[in-house]
């Protein structure tokens, strides 16, 4: 893998770990949804950069 790689995936799990946190002192369903969502597509991005297939539920 590539250092700018490594790079991106550092810097998406620690924006993972900032909505983590957020997602944790969410005050209303509204936010904590934002929050997962959010968590769900620096995920995404994740398995993109490491070159892993999407599973999708149907």
């Amino acid at each position: 893998m590539t250092s700018q790689r490594e790079l991106l995936i550092r810097g998406s799990e620690k924006v993972i770990d900032h909505y983590d946190r957020l997602l944790a002192s969410a005050r209303t369903e509204q936010e904590r949804e934002l929050y997962r969502e959010r968590i769900e597509r620096e995920l995404r991005l994740i398995r993109d950069l490491r070159g892993e297939q999407h599973h999708r539920a149907a």
